[in-house]
């Protein structure tokens, strides 16, 4: 630490974005596989939309209810071949199983609870930001309803779970 009590990097590591320096060849090159759990077809629209613009590889997976949700990640009933997520985005409000169910059968289950869950939801609601973190939601973002803001959060999200984070492997 400086005299004025800012952390300071050596200049290699402060010249470019030295999360890109570590990561091996083979990880950068690998496609990202990614599992929205959306029921609204305009939010999947949008997400598709806003992923387009993402410069990582990435393959985007949709499934519109909890319970295929919960069969896609344990590979089971029509989602045997299914590849497992590097990530998960998670709506809550969906039409079988409320996805705080979901997110608490994903980190209950010792094969599927290093998966990264962000809780991608309408709701802002106090409460359902605690329950989400209570069971181990690894983010919560409210939808954003201006383009250019989901834009943005999308971007944030690629750079920080997609470039940034090393990702448990199978």
């Amino acid at each position: 630490m400086s005299a004025a009590g800012q952390m300071r990097f050596p200049l290699r590591e402060r010249a470019g974005t030295f999360a890109h320096k570590r990561m091996a060849d083979d990880e950068r090159l690998r496609v990202a596989e990614i599992l929205l759990v959306e029921d609204n077809p305009g939010d999947v629209r949008l997400m598709r939309e806003a992923f387009h613009e993402v410069a990582t590889p990435h393959r985007l997976n949709v499934v519109g209810t909890g319970g295929e949700a919960l069969r896609y990640l344990r590979r089971e009933e029509g989602h045997v071949a299914a590849p497992r997520p590097d990530l998960v985005l998670l709506d809550l409000t969906l039409p079988d199983i409320h996805g705080m169910e979901v997110l608490a059968a994903m980190k209950g289950d010792a094969a599927l609870r290093r998966i990264p869950a962000v809780v991608f939801s309408s709701s802002e609601v106090r409460e359902e930001v605690v329950e989400a973190y209570n069971l181990n939601a690894n983010s919560f973002i409210a939808k954003p309803a201006d383009m250019r803001e989901y834009l943005r959060v999308v971007k944030g999200m690629e750079e920080f779970w997609l470039t940034v984070v090393k990702l448990p492997k199978e």
